[in-house]
């Protein structure tokens, strides 16, 4: 994918007043970086959304201020949490010359057999993959093939995506990053019905061995 360039203006609001920049058809940001002091600007929202909606973590934006241009990439995106809506966007400058540490999200392809004729389960155990590199290298998603998952149990770990030499990926190359298991069924309960104990009847009074004595005297006449 091509670099989005975005042209911007250095922004003096900031703080409560920048209300007034987005009802204009402004959207407030800012760009910083380890060897960059903080510069608000803003851009005309319009185009920034349509073009920042193609992007992920990983893609490059160039930006255009004052004559000059600042690789970034995207670090947050702020909604209006009713209309959905871009509020502001925070772009962490970097250098081409330097490699960086960025997340970028895994994106599975094609069909597993494991679970077209198995009917297997896919668990995804990773969604994104911490990966080193120069900016220009730096890939906008990875992409994992399921077509490998043939039978359940099959499984693709880190060390078995492919991805350049340039790459080098941090997380731990045995940890799995999806694989087919055995369809889950739900374990039911057996219901053990146990006869039911009749409530016992009202029991009849107990009769003293003295008082039956008594009415046994009392009948000797």
């Amino acid at each position: 994918m091509d670099t989005v360039v975005l042209k911007a203006t250095k922004r003096e609001v900031t703080g409560k007043q920048v209300s007034a920049l987005r009802r204009a058809g402004q959207l407030p940001a800012v760009i910083y970086g380890r060897h960059l002091e903080p510069i608000a600007i803003s851009l005309d929202a319009h185009t920034a959304s349509l073009e920042m909606a193609k992007l992920t973590s990983s893609s490059l934006v160039t930006i255009e201020l004052d004559g000059k241009q600042y690789s970034t990439l995207v670090r947050e995106r702020q909604r209006n949490f009713i209309k959905g809506n871009l509020t502001h966007v925070d772009f962490l400058a970097v250098n081409l010359d330097e490699k960086i540490r960025a997340t970028v999200r895994v994106n599975f392809v094609g069909v597993s057999l494991a679970v077209k004729d198995y009917n297997a389960v896919l668990v995804r155990n990773l969604e994104k993959l911490e990966v080193e590199c120069l900016p220009t290298d730096l890939p906008e998603r990875i992409t994992v093939d399921i077509s490998a998952l043939k039978q359940i149990g099959n499984g693709i770990r880190v060390r078995d995506v492919g991805l350049s030499d340039n790459i080098r990926v941090l997380n731990d190359e045995d940890e799995m990053v999806v694989v087919a298991t055995a369809e889950r069924k739900e374990e039911v309960e057996e219901v053990v019905e146990t006869a039911a104990v009749p409530v016992a009847e009202a029991a009849s009074p107990e009769i003293s061995v003295d008082r039956g004595k008594k009415e046994e005297e009392g009948t000797e006449k």
